[in-house]
């Protein structure tokens, strides 16, 4: 027959020794946990210890616990705080383009040098935003790029599925990088732009003649 302050219950056994964890309610109605390890003996009994932990010291069972298992995993170096962790928490999240130098980085570069100086691929990989943890923006752009030749004017035919086809990127960026395409087309006829005549010179009567 079960018994009834038993709460919830969890057995494990190895090499003849066996482990109760039982959390249970106390007559007073408090709750607490039972530890017990029973060893089989060669006469086939069993010897069995139990430690138990009341709910007004669970906190400091956990806090001990916590406590054991940083000390066994760091037991190499001394003093480690829990600021050290998450400073080294935060050192292995920074990779791709925000572990670049400053200056090599697409926004720092324009800021600095102006657009003027940014590559196809880093402009495109502004639009683009982010990349993914095994490739910067600027990789996949420069992949986007590259299936294109580097023709921007076949990067401009390129619809939402010959976007998203790429790995790292979704609708949302794919978005970003088509309505960018579409402002540049819309601008193109603001322009004013002036066919370009050419010059033909006549070497032997020294006559030019504008071709149309």
């Amino acid at each position: 027959m079960k018994n009834s302050n038993i709460l919830a219950s969890e057995s494990f056994c190895s090499a003849g020794k066996h482990y109760f964890l039982d959390f249970k309610l106390a007559r007073n109605n408090s709750s607490y946990i039972c530890i017990t390890r029973s060893d089989s003996q060669p006469d086939g009994s069993y010897l069995r210890q139990s430690v138990r932990i009341f709910e007004e010291d669970f906190h400091m069972l956990i806090g001990c616990l916590s406590s054991l298992f940083r000390a066994a995993a760091y037991q190499d170096e001394q003093e480690v705080t829990v600021q050290d962790l998450y400073g080294k928490a935060i050192k292995k999240r920074v990779n791709g383009i925000k572990s670049w130098e400053p200056e090599l980085r697409p926004r720092e570069k324009m800021l600095e040098h102006g657009r003027e100086s940014m590559s196809d691929a880093e402009l495109l990989a502004m639009l683009i935003g982010s990349g993914s943890p095994h490739e910067t923006a600027v990789d996949l752009a420069g992949r986007i790029l590259d299936s294109v030749g580097g023709n921007l004017l076949k990067l401009s035919d390129m619809a939402l599925a010959d976007f998203c086809r790429f790995g790292g990127m979704g609708v949302a960026k794919t978005c970003s990088v088509l309505a960018a395409m579409e402002l540049g087309m819309r601008m193109y006829p603001m322009l004013n732009v002036v066919p370009v005549k050419k010059v033909r010179v006549s070497s032997a009567a020294g006559i030019r003649s504008v071709v149309g």
